[in-house]
């Protein structure tokens, strides 16, 4: 035996000798274990026929089923699930006849006079895809919960009527709000960045109004920020000032996230400067100030009060702004902190008169953290109404529609639409960043995207939860 050979028989009976005892029994073959099935694979966007339909051409399926409330795996100790099996329609939104890039819900609805608000969008800002379609469009809706039907207001490309290779908005990414003069204010956001360039004669994005009862729409600014588009925006209903956080160009100047504080009424800019919020404000209707963090995610809160004059100041207070509600009866302001690429996100409160901010507690029930819209029954001021999952991947928490009780910090879910929708109708309720509550209480109103097979999603839906009696009592 070569010394070679001796040295590493040696060192082989050495470890032996090491390993504890059983190890040696542990390493017998084992069966092997059942290998799990194969994905099925995604569909392709182009194979898919638009517009999405439901089974027999029906324009709403409403659906009561003990699978509503049949929890994943992924459910966190502690979130408890509604006894009472909830009622739950659904349906897809008109206008998308053809392939988007994809259609998507990019901005929250609002819930006023008795009807739900909401917009959706193709996401092309040219023609880069060949569509039939031509140019980038995005659509506000009206839906009426006494008939059960939705109606399209406005398509912003027609109303626009841009020459032919000029940008034109695929998506509505702020708040859809109703302002005290009975018209919604809402503005524009590109899809592409590559779009918003001088070579598509790319001035800035719009602000837009529409009269639902006359079905009149008609642009209120033009380009109020150069060169930058609004994916963060809401409305001062008492007051008429637009409030919003832009997003620039690559062509643009200024290159930094600009606040924007519009009159409506005077179409006049009261300010706009960097430093600005990229995706959420609070707005305190009773005193007319707006909070802002800088950016995105954690930071020092920043004040604007109109009636002053001057600029936007720090308050002092550091907080995580990513979705919000408007101001509650009682002067309270609630939303979920950035947990977009986290563990989990915090729930918030904020005392409008006090400019106090507090954490609830955590708003995950699974693993999806990123929460894009919150939603406050107004009927109490005691429940909070959300969807973790907000771009994406909401089924593996079996999309979960989540309530927390402001009061215990407690969540309940009050369903689970996957995989029932799957199962049922071949399609999966992916994400929202659009929720609202009617003003009893008794609906939610979420405007999903949803995947017919895809790997993220290829159309857009409405879903209406109805929430039990007994789901909504102390």
């Amino acid at each position: 035996m070569t010394h070679f050979r001796q040295w590493r028989q040696l060192l082989t009976l050495g470890l032996l000798a090491l390993l504890p005892a059983g190890t040696l029994l542990a390493q017998k073959p084992q069966p092997k274990a059942k290998a799990k099935p194969a994905a099925k694979p995604a569909v392709r966007y182009e194979d898919l026929a638009y517009p999405p339909v439901l089974p027999g051409g029906a324009k709403m399926v409403t659906d009561k089923s003990p699978k509503f409330l049949e929890a994943p795996e992924s459910l966190r100790p502690g979130v408890t699930v509604a006894k009472a099996v909830p009622t739950v329609d659904f349906m897809f939104f008109p206008e998308q006849t053809y392939l988007g890039d994809p259609w998507s819900n990019w901005g929250d609805g609002s819930f006023a006079n008795g009807k739900y608000y909401s917009a959706i969008g193709d996401h092309i800002a040219l023609n880069r895809k060949k569509s039939s379609h031509g140019t980038g469009t995005a659509y506000v809706y009206e839906y009426d919960p006494a008939t059960k039907k939705l109606r399209t207001l406005v398509d912003v490309s027609k109303l626009l009527a841009m020459p032919e290779g000029h940008y034109t908005p695929g998506k509505v990414h702020t708040r859809v709000d109703l302002g005290s003069d009975g018209w919604l204010y809402y503005a524009t956001h590109r899809g592409s960045p590559r779009a918003a360039v001088d070579e598509n004669h790319y001035k800035g994005d719009w602000i837009f109004r529409t009269n639902p009862e006359t079905g009149k729409s008609e642009v209120v600014a033009t380009a109020p920020v150069p060169k930058h588009s609004i994916p963060n925006g809401m409305l001062d209903r008492k007051r008429l000032i637009y409030y919003g956080g832009t997003a620039a160009g690559p062509d643009a100047e200024e290159q930094e996230i600009q606040f924007l504080a519009y009159d409506l009424e005077k179409h006049k800019v009261l300010y706009s400067g960097g430093i600005g919020p990229a995706r959420a404000m609070i707005l305190a209707e009773s005193t007319g100030r707006v909070y802002y963090v800088p950016g995105a995610g954690e930071g020092e809160l920043m004040r604007y009060d109109p009636a002053s004059g001057k600029g936007p100041e720090p308050t002092g207070k550091t907080m995580n702004t990513r979705a919000t509600t408007t101001e509650s009866s009682d002067g309270m302001v609630y939303g979920a902190a950035l947990g977009q690429g986290t563990n989990d996100c915090q729930i918030w409160s904020f005392n409008t008169k006090t400019e106090t901010p507090k954490n609830l507690g955590e708003g995950a029930v699974g693993v999806n953290a990123y929460i894009a819209a919150v939603a406050l029954d107004p009927s109490t001021n005691r429940y909070l109404y959300y969807v973790p999952g907000a771009h994406g991947g909401g089924e593996r928490d079996n999309s979960a529609v989540v309530q927390f009780d402001l009061k215990t910090g407690k969540k309940k879910v009050i369903a689970f639409l996957h995989p029932f929708y799957e199962e049922k109708y071949g399609f999966i309720c992916k994400g929202t960043y659009s929720t609202d509550v009617s003003d009893d209480g008794s609906q939610l109103f979420i405007t999903y995207n949803v995947s017919r097979g895809t790997r993220a999603w290829d159309c857009c839906g409405l879903v209406v939860v109805h929430i039990p009696e007994s789901e909504r009592q102390p």
